[in-house]
């Protein structure tokens, strides 16, 4: 059963590395880090519109997270933030928040734009907006993203402008660029894993358009669970004297109740043993986390074989099809993931509590991005990997060392009480 590729694996696309080409020089700012915990306070203190606390109430949400604590107070009076967090902590309804508190809406006026690196979580992102704008109808939003006509979203434009944007770089500054969206009002800007698209050097550029198109004065907000001290520099050009958040910074950049382990096999040994453990495990949900397109592929097919029913997800994939699939796995429709690192950060499933890496990643931070699926904020889960070759053992060592964490070899049994939240 062991899987094989039918053509040469390939990861998804990797880009090269692109000194800051932001020509503007470094300004000196003053930086106000916070790290450690913080009383815990409600949503009430935040002094928010009622009609944001009616629907933060509806959600179940009662207690701020730690990041949500630190930022929001300072993100509502208009300053500019850079925020590191660890996954699942609650990063997105900081913006969120911030920005509905803030809104004001003027009829055909875009307030906001938020950018970010897949079209899943733009899509996600937008449904926060929806979920916690619930109360205030006059707020318009729309997403934006390829894969779909331009003709469909220029007609959307035409008919009603929002005022809330999300979007990815490239569609966004088509739309900007041929004259359907303007953002002349804009009043904040947002990257959401920012890391992600300041790294990668198309979607760097396309940021920096945008950017430069919208006005000088402006909100300017980062978030990230990875954030390098080299990139840092780079974040705050964009920025005036912001906000530096790092919770759980460097070495502490671990999940709370996640459990973690290894196991040592040959790359033949990869599918029993995976079977072994959704046999054996109690898992609510589980996203299976492979290397390359085909073996995403393939791997879907031998598990639908076995009968353990799985939904696969990768880039190749028709936009709608993609849209759907993410659909069916959030609405619990499905329980079994198999991504490639498409769906290795940002995008949120509440009941994943565990997930397995059958192809380890290429290093210690997307390692942290693949297992906090299932260490999202308040909640327990395991992360299994499978270490198959020397390569795979460097990554699991470079893991323990940059995050210094112990990843034992997996038990024959796990406790389901470590992994699965009452």
């Amino acid at each position: 059963m062991a899987i094989k590729d039918e053509v040469d694996i390939n990861d998804l696309a990797a880009y090269d590395s692109e000194d800051d080409v932001i020509d503007e020089p470094e300004k000196e700012i003053g930086k106000k880090e916070h790290h450690g915990t913080v009383s815990a306070v409600s949503f009430r203190d935040f002094l928010l519109k009622p009609e944001l606390l009616r629907a933060i109430g509806e959600c179940g949400f009662e207690t701020p997270s730690e990041v949500q604590q630190e930022c929001i107070p300072r993100a509502i009076t208009g300053t500019d933030v850079i925020c590191q967090a660890k996954s699942g902590m609650g990063k997105t309804a900081v913006f969120v928040l911030s920005v509905l508190q803030r809104i004001n809406p003027v009829e055909k006026q875009v307030a906001c734009i938020i950018l970010c690196h897949t079209r899943e979580l733009a899509h996600q992102i937008k449904n926060e907006f929806d979920r916690f704008k619930k109360y205030l109808p006059s707020v318009k939003t729309a997403v934006f993203f390829g894969g779909t006509p331009i003709s469909t979203h220029r007609n959307q434009l035409k008919t009603e402008v929002p005022h809330i944007v999300v979007g990815t770089p490239g569609r966004t500054l088509q739309l900007v660029q041929e004259g359907d969206l303007n953002l002349k009002h804009t009043q904040c800007f947002i990257l959401d894993e920012c890391d992600r698209m300041l790294e990668d050097v198309r979607m760097r550029r396309d940021v920096q358009e945008i950017f430069k198109i919208t006005p000088h004065d402006k909100q300017v907000m980062m978030f990230s669970a990875t954030l390098s001290e080299n990139l840092r520099p780079i974040c705050k050009k964009f920025m005036h004297d912001p906000l530096e958040i790092y919770i759980n910074d460097g070495s502490k950049l671990t999940l709370d109740g996640l459990q973690q382990y290894y196991v040592q096999l040959e790359e033949n040994q990869k599918n029993s043993k995976l079977a072994d453990i959704l046999d054996q495990l109690e898992f609510n949900q589980v996203v299976i986390f492979v290397k390359s397109i085909p073996r995403a592929s393939a791997l879907g097919l031998v598990l639908n074989k076995v009968n353990f029913p799985a939904i696969v997800v990768h880039s190749r994939m028709e936009q709608p099809e993609r849209i759907e699939r993410y659909r069916k796995f959030k609405a619990f429709d499905s329980r079994i993931l198999v991504s490639t690192d498409l769906f290795g950060r940002g995008v949120d499933f509440e009941r994943v509590n565990v997930v397995v890496n059958y192809d380890m990643p290429i290093d210690a931070d997307t390692y942290l991005h693949r297992v906090a699926r299932a260490g999202r904020f308040g909640t327990k889960g395991v992360a299994i990997s499978f270490v198959a070759s020397e390569d795979d053992a460097k990554v699991i060592n470079s893991v323990q060392n940059k995050l210094y964490v112990n990843i034992p070899a997996m038990p024959k049994q796990i406790n389901p009480s470590t992994y699965m939240t009452a």
